[in-house]
């Protein structure tokens, strides 16, 4: 190199010449400056005697393969100075070529300090990735290491643990001793959370007082229980800050991947969920997630937001079932049952989609579709010459809605036409007797607006006699899995006569759900009971096909008989006409 290009460039850059082994040859100040080294102490040696370590053999046979073709290559290299320190350099190596031979004769080595750049770099990553007051890694960072641990307990079959920490009373410490005392209890509950963790598992804090803890290598529950316990016994150790001893606790919540095998969002609201449940339980303690639980959740949250279309599409059905007198061969009224007509699965009936409605306010919406149905085919039926009461059930969300009496009253205003004493409203004993001075008040409200109540699943509940006196219903209805086994059963026969018993006392109407033979039509006549519903008399059947199958009802004449027994006894007439 001429004279003064080398002065200028000794000025400007970090230089150095190598022979074609690498061996050094030439250095400048500024080459010995930055390494630490003398002139003497470099001359003749291998380059190779300041890597840092830093980079993989493959980093330098890339190089040394560019430069040995001729070729310039230009990159990023960390050194290590003689004291053991290391420096990034930015390195230009340029192959010197000679003209009469074309080729390499030495290597020209350029290079400028960036240390003080990288470092910078490397401060601005940190910052991005860690919270700044603990040194933890933050929310963004806990993503990236949460999803390399769950890619290794995948490969490996390893399970780990997502764990979410909430101190317990955090908030009344920052408010008591203010804020800078909260601050450094935060530092030390991160201290702790550290020191009690093995090297291979993170802790990260998200916000304010809650971390995450990833435990890594969890090979049973005993293991992790124990961890847990030792973690919640390091945060619960009392505090001496600003001279002052503070006592915090912490709840955890817990979720086990790959039992729990969900993405890293996921696992992380799990763990949350968790941790809520383990705070409502009394707190100091962990809880861990319910895979099974969260199925079912997630479940019934399907089906309740399917029936909502399935209700806006139309897509609900009412359907009727005779309740008749079988003494005197009557039609005497109709239970009205809810039906899905689904696109894919056809008709179902109400026990297969109803159960997971009836805790959400969805029932209420379905509730009061029903009652406006109900309603309006009272109205056609009236018109058309027919006189029939419905009996509708009235789930216990609906039924105890503080506005339930003015919303029915609206509904009947609607339909004015019809007659309120046309319409039973059946409720369940179980909902009832739950609140019954709100049940019985309500109940009187709506028989003041002519409504009619009947006491549903009788006998399976609390059933007792101060209930049937404050609950004023106009009809008694005996469970139908008391009806059924009357015949073989002397229990639900039992059951079954004490139920008449108790509504020929209180002058109440009784009715017999779920027939099913003949045989059970005159045992339940000879014990008093006349009214009675079930798929022995008639399957429920659209609005349309209820004037043809009425018209052409005809008793058993078994029942006939029986009656004509029951005559004989006495029992004809213990109970008020339908």
């Amino acid at each position: 190199m001429d004279e003064k290009y080398r002065r200028a460039v000794d000025a400007a850059a970090i230089f150095s010449e190598t022979d074609l082994g690498g061996r050094i040859t030439h250095v400048n100040e500024q080459f010995c400056a930055v390494s630490g080294y003398s002139r003497e102490e470099l001359l003749g040696q291998n380059h190779r005697m300041l890597n840092s370590g830093m980079h993989a053999t493959d980093f330098f046979v890339d190089m040394w393969r560019t430069i040995s073709r001729g070729h310039i290559w230009k990159g990023e290299i960390c050194n290590r100075a003689k004291d053991g320190s290391l420096y990034w350099v930015e390195s230009t190596m340029v192959p010197v070529i000679e003209t009469a031979t074309g080729r390499v004769e030495r290597y020209l080595s350029i290079r400028f300090d960036i240390s003080e750049k990288r470092q910078l770099l490397h401060s601005l990553q940190w910052r991005v990735g860690h919270d700044v007051l603990t040194g933890l890694p933050n929310r963004a960072f806990l993503s990236d290491l949460l999803d390399q641990a769950l890619e290794f307990s995948r490969q490996e079959s390893i399970p780990l643990a997502v764990c979410m920490l909430d101190l317990d009373g955090f908030k009344a410490i920052n408010d008591g001793y203010g804020h800078a005392t909260g601050d450094l209890l935060l530092v030390e509950v991160a201290k702790r959370l550290r020191n009690v963790v093995r090297g291979e598992d993170v802790v990260a804090r998200l916000a304010g007082d809650e971390f995450v803890l990833v435990l890594r290598y969890v090979h049973d529950l005993p293991k992790l229980r124990a961890a847990l316990n030792r973690v919640l016994g390091a945060i619960s150790a009392p505090y001496s800050l600003h001279g002052k001893d503070i006592n915090v606790f912490a709840s955890i919540g817990v979720t086990l991947f790959p039992h729990d095998n969900e993405d890293a969002g996921t696992l992380l609201r799990h763990a949350d969920q968790a941790m809520y449940v383990a705070k409502q339980s009394g707190r100091k303690r962990f809880h861990l997630f319910d895979v099974s639980r969260d199925r079912e959740v997630k479940a019934t949250h399907e089906t309740v937001e399917r029936v909502r279309q399935a209700l806006d599409a139309g897509e609900l059905r009412l359907q009727f079932q005779p309740k008749v007198n079988m003494r005197r061969g009557q039609v005497v009224g109709f239970a009205a049952v809810l039906r899905w007509e689904h696109p894919q699965i056809g008709l179902m009936p109400a026990r297969d989609f109803l159960p997971q409605v009836e805790e959400t306010d969805l029932i209420i919406d379905i509730g009061e579709w029903v009652l406006d149905r109900v309603l309006a085919q009272l109205d056609q039926w009236r018109q058309a010459g027919h006189d029939w009461p419905v009996s509708i059930n009235i789930a216990a969300r609906h039924f105890q809605r503080a506005d339930f009496v003015e919303r029915l009253k609206n509904l009947l205003a609607r339909h004015e036409r019809v007659a309120p004493q046309r319409l039973d409203l059946e409720i369940v004993e179980s909902v009832a007797v739950e609140n019954i001075q709100h049940v019985s008040a309500c109940l009187q409200a709506c028989q003041a607006l002519g409504v009619q109540f009947s006491l549903g699943d009788f006998g399976t509940g609390y059933s007792s006699l101060s209930y049937l006196k404050r609950l004023r219903t106009q009809a008694i209805k005996i469970d139908k899995s008391f009806v059924r086994g009357i015949l073989h059963d002397g229990d639900d026969l039992a059951l079954t006569t004490a139920v008449i018993g108790l509504a020929r006392a209180f002058g109440r109407q009784v009715i017999a759900e779920g027939l099913e033979s003949i045989e059970h039509g005159e045992l339940l006549l000879r014990l008093g009971c006349e009214v009675a519903q079930g798929n022995f008399i008639a399957q429920p059947m659209p609005a349309d096909d209820v004037p043809g199958w009425v018209a052409g009802f005809v008793v058993p004449a078994q029942w006939r008989a029986a009656d004509a027994t029951a005559q004989g006894h006495g029992l004809g007439s213990v109970l008020p006409p339908t």
